[in-house]
């Protein structure tokens, strides 16, 4: 049927005009081809939606057909590297110079401040069933017990109602409200609402995979990145609330980044009118070569992932001496400024094509954006190994770096597809390393370490194909590359 609809646009075509379409006007008459059929199935989607989500659908498909009429216009617009500029130092304020907020006005912004956590991702990667945010990681307590824990302490301290709020997936979202439910005597407001549900599309016939909205086609569909966390909160109605409440700003962070903890000094505003936007980066790392980075392009500030650079400067991108900024995905934003950005509809976000296989084989993309891609719309993780080490200790909630740590940098960690799925990783440590002098690590093959193992500088383990080593208990490597075969049985 698709052809056929083409077919009659293109004789029409040709019997008024007596030429061939120009390689751009026949792009655009597939693209206004490609949009329309889309909107029928979609159309017919909704059509299999329950009664009471069919409103809510409905704005998550017009929301999708925008990104999917700019991924058919925008598709190959490849960045232009020459046009990329370096961000000069006086774009970037150090936390050092920051002014200290008074503790008497600390109540006051406090106040005015929600935290969002994005809570949207599954655990399957790490051989997880579930959220993401149910893995344990120190004592027993698991990611969601940890933020909940930061944000009861924050509220006793300083004698606050601060809400935490949960962005969840279709995914997560049966699962979280399950794990919530042992909060119920914690004084801490949790509110949650999910992100949109994006029908995944065929690479070939660019139509939605999906025939149904129900639960025999949910491999068809998918959440489309914490970019969707604007539009979603705006959907759910908290955005409103909030902003009726008092509330001035909200802090986003990832809810697996323990690093991401409310900042007095970062929320109190400088000399001036407070900022819409405010991203927290941090030195580049051999760790984050693959991060996102600001740059400045066509006159803004850009937050430019690996995925959008051209192949032929991947390397010029992973360069720490060049690209000294990390994007570590820490945002505090407006909420006022959020409302304006979606009832204009100025906010606009790079599209990141995501290919994927599925379990049948049938290739599919998905079209995704960036929650810190939004900084050009508005004005003005750390290794399960590091956390769980003597390189941090536990304190209401966050996780804080030891001061007897040497350097303030992060230990660079790269372990094997052995080290993959939590339960593997946790069976190959009697007790985790010593790695307050660690630089860098690379562990690869089947490798076991004994308890109180001590790591330092540069260390390396490779045990080959068939080969196994066992790093004995109270080993110290310092500078050591470890390779061959080392089985230590038990007598």
């Amino acid at each position: 049927m698709k052809l056929a609809v083409f077919r009659e646009k293109m004789d029409t075509f040709v019997k008024g005009h007596r030429r061939t379409p120009s390689d751009i006007e026949f792009r655009e008459l597939t693209r206004r081809d490609a949009q329309s059929a889309m909107n029928k199935e979609l159309t017919k989607l909704l059509a299999t939606v329950q009664p009471g989500l069919q409103e809510k659908t409905r704005k998550e498909f017009d929301n999708f057909e925008t990104l999917f009429g700019r991924f058919l216009r925008e598709s190959g617009t490849a960045l232009q590297w020459d046009k990329l500029k370096l961000l000069s130092d006086e774009a970037v304020k150090s936390y050092k110079n920051l002014p200290v907020p008074a503790e008497s006005h600390a109540k006051h912004l406090l106040s005015k401040l929600v935290v969002i956590k994005l809570n949207g991702g599954l655990g399957t990667s790490m051989g997880c069933t579930g959220p993401k945010s149910a893995i344990c990681v120190r004592n027993e307590l698991t990611f969601l017990d940890l933020n909940v824990q930061q944000i009861e302490h924050l509220n006793k301290v300083y004698g606050v109602d601060v809400p935490l709020v949960l962005m969840n997936s279709f995914n997560t979202d049966e699962d979280t409200q399950k794990l919530l439910r042992k909060y119920s005597q914690i004084k801490v407001s949790i509110h949650t609402f999910n992100q949109s549900r994006y029908p995944r599309i065929n690479r070939e016939s660019l139509l939605p995979i999906p025939l149904s909205f129900g639960p025999e086609s949910v491999e068809g569909w998918y959440p489309p990145g914490h970019g969707d966390v604007y539009q979603s909160f705006y959907n759910s109605g908290l955005l409103q609330e909030f902003i009726r409440q008092g509330k001035e700003y909200v802090f986003v962070s990832n809810i697996d980044n323990m690093g991401a903890t409310v900042d007095l000094i970062i929320l109190h505003p400088s000399n001036g009118p407070a900022p819409e936007f405010v991203m927290e980066v941090t030195d580049k790392t051999r760790a984050d070569v693959k991060g996102g980075t600001l740059v400045e392009y066509e006159g803004k500030l850009r937050l430019l992932e690996i995925a959008q650079v051209p192949k032929n400067y991947v390397d010029e991108f992973k360069s720490v001496s060049k690209f000294k900024i990390f994007n570590t995905n820490n945002l505090w934003v407006s909420l006022g400024a959020i409302k304006r950005v979606v009832e204009e509809a100025t906010l606009h976000m790079e599209i990141i094509v995501n290919p994927k296989t599925l379990d049948n084989g049938l290739n599919v993309i998905q079209l995704e954006t960036a929650v810190g891609a939004a900084i050009k719309s508005f004005d003005g993780a750390l290794d399960l190994l590091v956390i769980m080490s003597n390189l941090y200790t536990l304190r209401t909630g966050a996780l804080e770096m030891s001061p007897k740590r040497a350097f303030p940098t992060v230990p660079l960690v790269k372990l094997g597809t052995h080290f993959n799925k939590v339960k593997d990783f946790l069976s190959r440590f009697a007790s985790i390393p010593d790695v307050l002098e660690l630089d860098h690590l690379t562990v690869s093959g089947d490798v076991t370490f004994g308890k109180e193992v001590i790591l330092r500088g540069t260390v390396i383990i490779i045990a080959n194909h068939g080969e196994r080593i066992d790093i004995p208990p109270g080993a110290i490597l310092e500078n050591k590359i470890v390779s061959g075969n080392l089985r230590i049985l038990d007598h």
